[in-house]
């Protein structure tokens, strides 16, 4: 599949199936995630991965949407932030990080056949409840993951030429 194509297939998921995810399609999306690129190649994430059966309840906690805690598994990139590089007027670069690890799980897990929606809108107090996360580890981004039981619907886009400038502003 050409790159485009697959970019195009991608959509946010919001309906799946209780078909468990295949381990070899898991482990290649965790291998994608590994090889995402990140600041100074700090690698300041991890990945943590919840089976969701038997967990709909503390699922829905964190991010209260039936189709989340429908997902045969629940994935999280978690920042470290003392391990994040940061540029020399203080931006931290962690968000950044977490975003490139999370598209490459996402664009892997189309590759792949399967289904999966960025969230960022969550509830953090739950999340670190739920995770068990230490006080250094931020909860950061969540997806599904599973088979979809939904067909894309069309999205809208800018025009490129809305979008891009060339040179300066």
């Amino acid at each position: 599949m050409e790159f485009i194509d697959l970019i195009n297939k991608r959509y946010s998921v919001r309906a799946y199936q209780t078909t468990p995810v295949e381990e070899e399609k898991l482990a290649y999306i965790l291998e994608a995630a590994r090889l995402a690129p990140t600041a100074s190649n700090r690698q300041p994430f991890q990945i943590l991965v919840i089976h969701t059966q038997g967990k709909r309840e503390d699922l829905l906690s964190i991010y209260p949407r039936e189709w989340f805690a429908d997902a045969p598994i629940v994935i999280c990139v978690c920042g470290i932030p003392n391990q994040a590089w940061t540029r020399k007027d203080n931006k931290q670069y962690l968000d950044v990080d977490a975003a490139l690890v999370m598209d490459y799980i996402v664009l892997a897990a189309t590759e792949v056949g399967l289904g999966t929606c960025f969230i960022a809108s969550f509830n953090e107090e739950s999340a670190r409840r739920v995770l068990s996360l230490p006080d250094e580890v931020q909860p950061i981004l969540f997806t599904p993951l599973g088979h979809p039981n939904d067909t894309p619907k069309i999205r809208e886009r800018k025009n490129l030429d809305e979008l891009i400038r060339y040179e300066q502003w």
